[in-house]
């Protein structure tokens, strides 16, 4: 993989099974929600596409009403695969958005988001992790999952340093816009 910088024109965000019944349970959920909130904030803004993805949602429930109040218009995808990408519609739309940098968010790391990542990176796609926008019930879980997927040669990255590559420069009325949210990350 080659490294880059992220360009919001180029870039599609992914969210990953953040539902009712799984997310309170991983660990630092209030975290994670926190930079959730800010790339969603971001990608809005920036008018960076979005996929929803959830895991048999029967079983784990609805996205979480968070996410989903900020994404009226994002149809979540329904899958019962651990990869998005074994699923059914997932390349499709993802593809269908003409972008090549995919960045992605989730639960659980070391299950779905893992899994998804490596698939997509094996078919030669742009594949970003977001680490602090993702996390596993059990925080080994999510950490070697992290360093298992940079050692597959993935780029592993935060949520803040998204948003600023997003940005590319400080002083513009979007970065005046996200600014409150970057600061409350200290």
């Amino acid at each position: 993989m080659k490294s880059e910088l992220l360009d919001r024109s180029r870039s599609t965000l992914v969210l990953i099974d953040f539902q009712e019944r799984l997310f309170p349970n991983v660990y630092e959920y209030q975290r994670v929600l926190k930079r959730i909130n800010l790339l969603l904030s971001a990608a809005k803004l920036l008018q960076v596409p979005m996929v929803l993805t959830e895991q048999y949602p029967r079983g784990l429930g609805s996205t979480i009403e968070e996410i989903r109040k900020e994404l009226p218009e994002v149809q979540p995808l329904e899958k019962m695969s651990f990869s998005c990408v074994a699923m059914p519609g997932f390349t499709d739309r993802i593809f269908s958005l003409m972008r090549d940098q995919i960045v992605l968010t989730g639960i659980e790391t070391h299950i779905c988001v893992a899994q998804t990542a490596l698939d997509l990176a094996a078919r030669g796609e742009n594949v970003f992790v977001v680490a602090d926008a993702t996390s596993s019930r059990r925080p080994l879980d999510s950490q070697m999952a992290l360093r298992r997927l940079e050692r597959n040669g993935l780029t592993i990255t935060t949520a803040e340093a998204v948003v600023f590559e997003w940005l590319r420069r400080a002083g513009t009325e979007e970065f005046k816009a996200l600014q409150p949210m970057l600061k409350a990350l200290e």
